[in-house]
């Protein structure tokens, strides 16, 4: 499909810099049934449990962010000791694990960086640039033998997306505030942030309603921010991402979904590794290794019956997928009414509730 069918016009004030407070006071716009013709209700975050029904299933991802952001001086040449010119502070993201002490990162000016340097990032954390990719990015071993998580809690930031990050610096409070309540598995450059706006008063709510929930892992790498950059969608590679379902997990969505209850993924990173464990008839299997799934309009959803999410950048591959599961022209005239009504968007912004199938 032509990419510029997912664009549209976002103006900057609809990015919102900071979370809603409580979480669940953020705003939800309610898709309730795909493609033309579908209800749209204005709710709050707090109303979720009666936009629910009992026996549904909610699946968070928790996964937990990793101060993953590093900023560093060139230093010299692994092997020889060959100093390197000077040159520009280099800034890494890490945004997966490739082995015990080897991250693949993003690198800003990887051009001024070659393989086998090493770069200083401070608090005695040092890494050496390895093999570079034909996406520019680098893999970076880490030295030393402490857990390369004990050294970006050292000399690393919270990963802030970039459209936030270019508005103003990290501080103390991201360091809360993008983390969910559920994180407990660390290894993600990026937040689930659907699952941002919940708090333990609305778990509360929500059993009381009689609507459980499970977790599943995926640890969400920088790539979720990349840009399209081809013209058509069959172009476009996916970076990968490793993740994990266990059994207790896919029999609990397999026996809701048998029961008659929905399977509403928090989150489309819930979403794809559900889809990625899932068969043709729509039974989700234990699950372990990378993904890198793409779902486009087009593809068939078969492992989840909603998605609750937040509102997603033009022409990225999240517009992508929520168009996949409610349609194009339905997701266009929504994000068109978000806009006008004054939504937030993005990662701390307003959250919406797609039902592909309308409620009785």
């Amino acid at each position: 499909m032509d990419v510029d069918l997912f664009d549209f016009d976002l103006p900057p004030e609809r990015i919102a810099l900071r979370p809603a407070s409580p979480r669940d006071a953020a705003r939800m716009l309610v898709l309730d049934g795909a493609g033309p013709g579908g209800a749209t209700r204005e709710r709050l975050v707090s109303d979720l449990p009666g936009e629910l029904r009992r026996g549904d299933l909610l699946v968070f991802n928790d996964t937990r962010v990793i101060p993953a952001q590093l900023e560093g001086m060139r230093g010299s040449r692994s092997g020889d000791g060959a100093q390197s010119a000077p040159g520009p502070r280099i800034g890494a993201t890490l945004h997966k694990r490739e082995g015990p002490r080897r991250w693949r990162a993003f690198i800003r000016n990887a051009k001024r960086l070659r393989e086998g340097e090493t770069i200083d990032f401070g608090e005695g954390v040092t890494a050496t640039a390895a093999d570079r990719a034909e996406d520019g990015s680098f893999a970076l071993d880490f030295a030393g033998d402490e857990p390369v998580e004990l050294l970006l809690d050292r000399a690393g930031r919270m990963p802030l997306p970039p459209y936030i990050a270019a508005r103003r610096p990290t501080d103390a409070r991201d360091a809360d505030d993008y983390q969910t309540m559920f994180a407990n598995e660390p290894g993600a450059v990026a937040a689930p942030t659907a699952a941002l706006h919940f708090t333990p008063e609305l778990m509360a709510a929500l059993d009381a309603a009689g609507i459980g929930h499970v977790t599943l892992t995926l640890h969400v790498g920088a790539g979720t921010f990349l840009p399209v950059k081809v013209e058509d969608t069959d172009e476009h590679k996916m970076h990968a991402e490793w993740g994990r379902i266990d059994a207790a997990t896919a029999d609990r969505i397999n026996a809701t979904r048998a029961a008659g209850g929905r399977v509403v993924a928090v989150g489309t990173t819930s979403l794809r590794l559900i889809e990625s464990a899932a068969d043709n008839a729509g039974r989700v299997h234990p699950f372990e290794g990378d993904t890198a799934i793409f779902i486009t309009p087009g593809v068939r959803i078969r492992g989840i019956d909603g998605l609750m999410t937040n509102f997603h950048l033009p022409k990225s591959t999240l517009f992508m997928l929520v168009s996949a599961l409610m349609g194009l022209e339905r997701m266009q005239e929504a994000y068109a009414h978000a806009i006008a009504q004054g939504y937030r968007f993005y990662s701390y912004g307003d959250a919406s509730l797609l039902l592909p199938t309308r409620s009785a």
